[in-house]
């Protein structure tokens, strides 16, 4: 990558930071967020008009990023991750309401994690934000860290065809996993093995891998050191 583009991540990283909710009040900030993007600026899904949030029933089994933004502390990112079970096959992750039952069948469903209600707000962004990609891939980040900690091996995901091509042209990975449906919009169900994807994103755009991995390998680094 060019030195130019180096700069910009790390410019990045001084401006905004990865945040997994570990509270209910971020919770209901990434489901504001959502609101404004899913029910305001996209009009595709109903929401809760008087609370200005938007939810469903998966939230409560899901783990939570925001990408916020350090000087202002206004968030301006947010993604959650569906954590499978093989408890209740049929009916664990959000793509299973759109496709065929038996879609999931092959992958291992309690190390598996569906990303979910990916969203950037445009009113929330700025002239000179860093670019969307970038903004894309610190969500990613976020995503890492809850699959190196719950140890998940894999990730599905219900997309639009252009962010599946936007994530791959950064380095992140996803096959098509049976026909497009229509989920508020046609959609493409994806899946990723984890370890496949992070070495392609490795081999393919080694900066962008690093940004993505930053938080992972920290933690990796630091076992390696306590356990020598």
């Amino acid at each position: 990558m060019a030195a130019r583009e180096s700069d910009v991540l790390s410019a990045t990283r001084r401006e905004f930071a990865v945040e997994i909710a570990e509270t209910p009040d971020v919770v209901r900030e990434a489901q504001r967020l959502r609101y404004q993007v899913f029910c305001l600026e996209r009009g595709i899904l109903p929401g809760q008009t008087e609370a200005l949030l938007e939810s469903d029933e998966f939230d409560a089994r899901s783990r939570h990023v925001v990408l916020r933004r350090r000087c202002t502390g206004q968030v301006i990112g947010t993604v959650r991750l569906v954590i499978g079970s093989s408890d209740r096959p049929n009916d664990c992750l959000p793509m299973q309401r759109y496709c065929s039952p038996t879609l999931l069948q092959n992958l291992p469903l309690d190390t598996l994690g569906e990303i979910s209600r990916f969203a950037l707000s445009k009113q929330r962004r700025a002239p000179g934000f860093p670019s969307d990609s970038l903004l894309r891939l610190g969500l990613m980040q976020g995503i890492l860290r809850i699959s190196d900690e719950l140890g998940l091996t894999h990730w599905c995901a219900i997309m639009e065809r252009s962010l599946l091509r936007l994530l791959q042209a950064t380095g992140v990975h996803f096959a098509p996993l049976g026909p497009a449906v229509e989920a508020y919009g046609l959609r493409q169900p994806a899946v990723a093995a984890i370890d496949m994807t992070l070495a392609s994103g490795k081999r393919q755009c080694p900066d962008f891998y690093t940004f993505v991995t930053d938080a992972a390998s920290r933690r990796e680094r630091s076992r390696e050191l306590l356990a020598a």
